[in-house]
């Protein structure tokens, strides 16, 4: 009987699977690892959130989909004041995490073969696996107008503050990639995960759902959030996508049928972490601290830093192949991710994050002095 290939068969390693040989190596350092390779928290899950969490544990029914009304109203009150939309007409649902709306919105949205996914040259990698496992096809491209008047786009990536570069889009290349899209019928999907972390008043990050970027409307437009880093809630798989309605509806309908379902507890948490910016502006600044320290710290080793202005991420390169590096730094017990699992223009890069604790981050600087 001959069987359908496996969907897994359509996907590359897992990208930190290919880390374990350097993770070894670090690990082995007399002092101990030092893991900078992901952006994971690491500080504790605020007070306030724990207890709604506590509060709202006793949950023995079915959670709604489409978030309680309480929790689509605090979204909609923080998408208003953060990314300066205006509450009517705007669509919204919370998401386990974003990582998995990144990965299904392809299959989501209906897109299969034949269809062409746009993604950044240099991106996180989840948009490419999300293409492949709804059979589309991913371009990579920073130039729209390199792709020609293509009928097969369905779908336009944008990621401002950029993974793993730490780039931020002005709002006037943010709206011609809309006005591309909407030429066209393509929805364009913006992950907005780390716009509360700009670092330079000079590049403050945007939201797709701005009136300078989406004209006042929010057809064909989707912005993707996660709590994970503004309220350390990356255990919690607490997320949600804002939007256009129909866009977000049509979602709803097919979550609904597919048990992508918030948990209960988690829904009341996120409503308390969206209502309190206390918590949000204290992380930022624990943030900001270890961003200035690890900064120093690459730059006197003789690092060049490109973008990184905002975001969890130091992009960094020695001009060499990004393996190398990730090598001599392994060596000296700091992990960091190989700039080539975000795309080729990636290869003589690393990605170092900023989420390791304050002692870790405060000895960065004595091993990247060792011989």
């Amino acid at each position: 009987m001959n069987r359908p290939a496996p969907v897994s068969s359509r996907l590359p390693e897992f990208t930190w699977d290919t880390l374990d040989a350097a993770a070894a190596l670090a690990a082995a350092h007399p002092d101990g690892l030092i893991n900078l390779s992901m952006g994971t928290p690491v500080d504790p899950v605020p007070p306030v959130i724990r207890q709604a969490l506590a509060d709202a544990s006793d949950a023995p029914g079915y959670p709604l989909t489409a978030g309680t009304p309480a929790l689509r109203e605090a979204v909609a009150t923080w998408v208003a004041r953060s990314c300066g939309a205006g509450v009517d007409g705007l669509g919204v649902l919370p998401t386990i995490g974003s990582k998995e709306l990144v990965a299904w919105l392809p299959t989501l949205l209906g897109l299969g073969p034949g269809d062409v996914v746009v993604v950044p040259s240099i991106c996180y990698p989840t948009y490419e696996d999300g293409a492949r496992i709804a059979g589309a096809t991913t371009v990579r491209t920073d130039s729209l107008t390199a792709l020609g008047p293509d009928p097969r786009v369905r779908l336009v990536w944008v990621n401002s503050p950029g993974n793993p570069t730490g780039r931020v889009l002005p709002a006037n290349h943010l709206r011609k990639v809309v006005d591309w899209a909407r030429e066209r019928g393509a929805v364009v999907a913006s992950d907005e995960c780390y716009l509360p972390l700009g670092w330079s008043a000079a590049a403050e990050p945007v939201s797709v759902l701005a009136p300078e970027v989406s004209g006042g409307s929010y057809d064909g437009l989707l912005a993707v959030h996660s709590l994970s880093k503004r309220s350390n809630l990356a255990g919690y798989r607490a997320g949600f996508v804002a939007g256009d309605p129909a866009l977000v509806a049509e979602l709803l309908k097919v979550r609904k049928h597919a048990g992508m379902i918030v948990p209960a507890p988690v829904q009341a948490a996120m409503i308390a972490a969206l209502g309190d910016q206390e918590h949000a502006d204290a992380q930022q600044e624990r943030y900001r601290a270890r961003r200035e320290r690890l900064l120093a710290a690459f730059t006197g080793a003789g690092f060049t830093v490109e973008h990184s202005e905002a975001g969890l991420y130091l992009w960094l390169t020695r001009g060499e192949d990004c393996w190398a590096t990730v090598d001599w730094l392994a060596r000296r017990g700091i992990l960091v991710a190989a700039g080539v699992f975000y795309g080729p223009g990636g290869a003589q890069h690393v990605r170092a994050a900023l989420t390791e604790s304050d002692e870790h981050v405060a000895a960065v600087a004595a091993r990247l002095a060792q011989p």
